[in-house]
């Protein structure tokens, strides 16, 4: 007999089989349900676990207790009333309100006892026993919002106090400026001491300028480019001596070194004699008075033409001329002495030479400066160390850019560099009439429009694009003002006092003072009686 086709048997089996499936992925399913809710409560029940370990540890931690847990606790209230006290008694001194400050005080005093007996007998606060001083204190706090010792009020009063208090520390910060710039412009008694006492030897005793006129021949010196020339601006005897000293001992062949020094008429006897009396390791030393140079006048030079203007005169040495809105560094008359300017004439102070290294009186030398002098520069005029590893130090900083002279030629991030320990090649310098630049620029800030402070803004606009970078080392500042690497003081060939922190004067910071006291020679009998120690 003939089977039927597929598509014609009956599809019972199949269904069966199909409906067996069914049942089994159902089955499986259900299974995962279950497992998965299971493994949820498991989950819950540990996290509820953990919390509660975790809030056990905090209330041990805490020193807490059920009874102070329990929303409805006497103690509680009793606790959260006398932490609220706490800081009204705090607001309530600073209101100089010491009476109501009192009665809050004994008030606390009153719920602590509460408290402690509490602790002692070893069972909860009642509401009978606490509830007169519940009641009480709950009628000082009223009391305390009565007197607008709630936060908001409170908020509004610390901010008037800040701001009050930050007014007085500005007021309280410019008089210690003021005091500090005071400070540093005085003339110590010793050094005052120091200047009569020669002056006076130098007109009583006639061996000294004998000695001094002994000693014409070392005038070839003076001009000789084969020897190590220094030059010193200053009116500060004791302070020109230590870089002389410094120089002098540190130096290999001293007797290759010529310092030529340049003061004014009213210093000029006393440096003389300190320098014919004292012997620096055979160093051959000038001195001159810048009222001697006859070129030096106010056709010539920009600066003395300002010294003789009225307003100018007002402006730093009155103070009057803009209400005081000008600190009192920018007044500092010491910015139009010739001998802060005379910097910017050295070629013809010394027409002779070819190169010299400027030092200011308020370096110490602690090396050989004799390599100095075969650095090449490159056919610049100005050797010098930079000092812009730091913002403050770029051109923007010094000079005013917005002004229409200053914006369009210098460039703002360009590096400035220090006066102090400056390589001038004075060929090159007469060459490119770098003394006119700087009579240029001087002239054109008359009205102090370009910068306001010193010499470093000018000598910035000056030697722009003359300066030859040198090596850090040559020169380390900030021993006048600020802390310094002692890396930096170990490898630096000149330290710079800079600063008003000077270390001849009381305000000097003193753990830098035994870098330059110790080339003072304090045994010298004119310092002893001039109480120098």
């Amino acid at each position: 007999m003939r089977r039927r086709a597929v598509d014609f048997r009956r599809p019972l089996r199949r269904k069966v089989r199909d409906l067996l499936w069914w049942a089994l992925c159902c089955a499986v399913i259900i299974l995962f349900l279950y497992i998965l809710t299971k493994g949820n409560q498991i989950e819950s029940i540990t996290a509820l676990s953990k919390r509660t370990y975790k809030n056990e540890r905090i209330v041990e931690g805490l020193n807490m207790t059920e009874e102070m847990l329990n929303p409805n606790s006497v103690t509680r209230q009793v606790n959260d009333q006398i932490s609220l006290a706490k800081a009204f008694v705090v607001i309530a001194k600073e209101s100089k309100n010491l009476q109501f400050a009192w009665e809050l005080s004994a008030q606390i005093r009153n719920s602590q006892i509460l408290l402690s007996n509490a602790a002692t007998r070893r069972s909860p606060l009642t509401t009978i026993e606490s509830e007169n001083a519940i009641h009480d204190m709950a009628l000082l706090l009223y009391q305390s919002q009565q007197l607008h010792y709630d936060s908001a009020t409170m908020l509004m009063r610390f901010k008037a106090k800040i701001q009050a208090l930050e007014e007085q520390m500005n007021s309280v910060s410019e008089k210690s400026s003021k005091y500090g710039q005071i400070a540093a412009e005085e003339v110590p008694k010793s050094l005052y001491c120091l200047g009569v006492r020669l002056t006076t030897e130098w007109f009583k005793n006639h061996n000294i300028q004998n000695k001094l006129k002994d000693k014409r021949q070392v005038e070839m010196k003076l001009k000789d480019n084969n020897l190590y020339h220094f030059c010193i601006f200053s009116d500060n005897i004791l302070a020109t001596s230590v870089v002389v000293n410094s120089t002098a001992i540190n130096s290999k062949n001293p007797d290759t070194i010529v310092f030529h020094l340049v003061t004014d008429e009213i210093n000029y006897a006393a440096m003389k004699a300190w320098f014919a009396m004292n012997d620096f390791r055979g160093v051959t030393v000038e001195v001159q008075k810048f009222e001697d140079f006859t070129w030096l006048n106010a056709s010539y030079a920009p600066v003395l033409k300002q010294l003789q203007d009225s307003e100018v005169q007002n402006y730093y040495f009155s103070g009057n001329s803009d209400n005081g809105r000008t600190p009192i560094k920018f007044r500092n008359p010491k910015y139009l002495s010739m001998l802060n300017h005379l910097r910017f004439y050295i070629p013809e102070v010394f027409p002779a030479l070819k190169k010299v290294v400027f030092l200011d009186d308020d370096v110490v030398v602690q090396k050989d400066l004799s390599a100095l002098f075969s650095i090449d520069l490159n056919g610049n005029v100005n050797g010098a160390v930079e000092t812009c590893m730091e913002t403050f130090h770029r051109y923007h900083k010094y000079l005013n850019y917005s002004h229409p002279l200053i914006r369009p030629h210098f460039d703002p991030d360009a590096c400035g560099w220090a006066f102090g320990m400056n390589v001038f090649d004075l060929v090159q310098w007469r060459k490119k009439n770098v003394t006119g630049i700087y009579h240029y620029w001087q002239e054109k800030n008359i009205d102090r429009t370009l910068w306001k402070l010193g010499t470093l803004p000018p000598g910035l606009l000056t030697f722009y694009g003359l300066t030859e970078p040198l090596d850090p080392s040559w020169h380390v500042l900030g021993f006048g003002y600020t802390n310094v690497d002692p890396q930096l003081i170990e490898r630096g060939a000149v330290l710079h006092f800079n600063g008003n922190s000077k270390p001849w004067l009381k305000i000097g910071i003193e753990k830098y003072k035994p870098l330059w006291e110790k080339y003072v020679e304090y045994s010298h009998p004119l310092l002893q009686q001039c109480n120098f120690h």
